[in-house]
């Protein structure tokens, strides 16, 4: 069974930061899985579909079974994901199911969100409003986290819930 700390917010949240810190502090290796590893690698290259809406849920449909390929193979995972999208948590409740996930919601204030969005540079103005909108309705997490905290401090709490007995994750409530 894996262990998968599934990071869930939206665009300029800080998952990315968070799973950063995650890997620098945790005492056993975590592979970081994201879309934007995929994208910034080369592997998908969002230009060669300019029909997205068509080729989206294929393209989340592997990146979903790849998620579980790596579970089964017995890869601890640091998921970042954004779950927009009817149906996708019962398709990676059903895929995930064998396997130990502590699911964490990232919810900053809005402000900071509008704020990483425009520093990056390289998400649409508005996604992450647009995200925060609607990504955390109805879901229940093992852990949040709303922005306030370091970093570090964030990894630090994520990893001590490691070393206490926990119940099945919320993740896969509902």
């Amino acid at each position: 069974m894996a262990l998968i700390l599934f990071l869930h917010g939206a665009s300029s949240s800080g998952k990315s930061t968070l799973a950063n810190a995650l890997r620098d502090q945790a005492s056993r290796p975590f592979l970081h899985l994201s879309i934007d590893h995929l994208r910034d690698s080369g592997v998908w290259r969002p230009a060669d579909y300019p029909d997205w809406s068509t080729a989206r849920p294929a393209f989340f449909a592997g990146f979903h079974r790849m998620l579980a390929g790596f579970a089964e193979a017995g890869n601890d995972l640091i998921v970042e994901h954004i779950l927009d999208t009817p149906g996708w948590h019962a398709e990676l409740q059903a895929l995930l199911s064998r396997h130990d996930i502590v699911f964490v919601g990232l919810r900053p204030p809005l402000a900071t969100l509008t704020q990483r969005e425009k520093i990056r540079g390289n998400r649409p103005a508005g996604s992450a409003a647009r995200d925060a909108a609607h990504v955390h309705d109805g879901l229940r997490y093992d852990l949040e986290f709303d922005g306030s905290t370091p970093v570090a401090d964030m990894a630090q709490t994520l990893l001590t819930h490691l070393q206490t007995p926990r119940p099945r994750s919320c993740f896969f409530a509902g």
